[in-house]
């Protein structure tokens, strides 16, 4: 067999089960990487012409565990052996192996890789990069790129996230019910970082946008681990819905599109319905929360034909009840978006304006007020708060959508004159 993608396809579906099971093994991150590279080494060598094991997970955890004590012992004049319990196992076979894998040590293994990764100690763009190159595996050369840094810089990034993991002394053992719903809420707030890293990126040409394609694996996977867990299905719809339109958000030089601008016969239909039936059996459990709030707006936009069958009333309300569970500035300025198209500009920026102090730093703020004072034939304002929020782009592609704005407003200037 000389076509190796599904081996590659095979490593990234076992990479968190395999390093999650390793690291409880050594208990020690570095040590895991090591042996789950070595496995995946050995499985280039022989499983091309033997073809797969019947169960890859355990092969790859089998000779990952074998590779790592051997290393460990290799080193055992300088450093001293985990106790035996750690790195030992009664039984040999791989077989046995696999049968325990759908115990509770897969949910708990992968669960504490991906606390790890979100260790309260960690920065998020710590939290992000250590995540893409831990339990994705992305190289430290793609995630410098998507970033925008050097290699070097990504790789001392990642070097001081795993110092501060091993600093706090992360515990082990199989945490209780009230930790893990709080490791889980963690947990989907990174993986959230990692798709807006990657939808915010400058266009669909970038590197980042995988990234989001890689949060909605993860999110997958969460849901697998947590299958009742309503929140989790919201966190996934979330991120299918704003990823249904990402065909639609740029034009073919790489400028932004307003969502009410797009074509919606772009946006990806298989995607949206299965966030919808997501979102339909979270709301089931009737245990609302940020993420399925989100993404009930989030639906509603998906399910007009046309941005002026929009239901900004059912957005506004949601917006308010999101206002109540998980008040937030930003969620206050999402919500000055509906207000305006229900209630008018002037109404919209008096919900705007006493945000000022908390978001005077955050690009849409200032591309928000600057519309809505556009909008109220105020242009000396508008023009200050557009030129603001051109000095808080994160990319070429808002920088260019503001100047856009500035150049209406400049050309509407002469009539207003008038």
């Amino acid at each position: 067999m000389t076509d190796l993608a599904w081996i590659d396809i095979a490593f990234t579906n076992a990479r968190p089960q395999v390093l999650g099971a390793l690291l409880r093994y050594f208990r020690n991150l570095d040590i895991a990487e090591e042996a789950f590279q070595e496995a995946c080494l050995r499985a280039l060598k022989t499983w091309p012409d033997k073809g797969p094991p019947r169960d890859p997970v355990a092969w790859l955890i089998f000779v990952g565990r074998n590779s790592g004590i051997d290393a460990v012992r290799k080193q055992s004049k300088t450093q001293a052996l985990p106790d035996e319990e750690v790195i030992s196992d009664t039984s040999d076979a791989e077989s046995d192996l696999a049968e325990r894998l759908d115990g509770s040590n897969y949910r708990d293994d992968i669960l504490r890789l991906l606390f790890i990764c979100c260790h309260p100690d960690l920065p998020a763009t710590q939290q992000i990069a250590l995540a893409l190159r831990v339990v994705s595996g992305l190289s430290v050369v793609q995630i410098a790129r998507a970033f925008l840094v050097s290699e070097s810089a990504m790789e001392q990034r990642i070097t001081r996230a795993k110092a501060r993991v091993a600093a706090a002394g992360v515990p082990f053992e199989t945490p209780g019910a009230v930790e893990r719903a709080e490791r889980v809420a963690l947990v989907s707030a990174m993986i959230y970082l990692i798709y807006n890293e990657g939808y915010s990126a400058d266009g669909p040409g970038r590197e980042a946008a995988a990234f989001a394609d890689e949060a909605i694996r993860l999110g997958r996977l969460l849901l697998r681990i947590f299958p009742a867990e309503p929140e989790i299905m919201g966190l996934l719809a979330l991120m299918l819905l704003q990823q249904s339109r990402n065909a639609a958000r740029f034009d073919s030089d790489g400028q932004i599109i307003l969502l009410e601008d797009q074509d919606r016969s772009l946006w990806n239909r298989k995607l949206i319905d299965e966030a919808l039936a997501l979102l339909d059996k979270a709301i089931r459990h009737r245990r609302p929360g940020p993420y399925q709030l989100q993404a009930a707006i989030a639906a509603l936009h998906s399910r007009a034909k046309r941005a002026e069958d929009t239901d900004w009333a059912e957005i506004d309300l949601l917006y308010q009840t999101l206002e109540r569970l998980h008040p937030s500035p930003v969620v206050t300025l999402n919500r000055a978006v509906a207000v305006a198209k229900l209630r008018g500009a002037e109404e919209a920026l008096a919900l705007v304006e006493p945000l000022t102090d908390k978001l005077d730093g955050y690009f849409y703020f200032h591309g928000l007020q600057g519309a809505l004072l556009a909008q109220l034939g105020r242009p000396g304002e508008a023009h200050v708060a557009f030129d603001r929020a051109i000095a808080l782009a994160h990319s070429p592609a808002e920088a260019a959508h503001i100047r856009h704005q500035l150049d209406r407003l400049s050309a509407a200037a002469p009539a207003i004159a008038k």
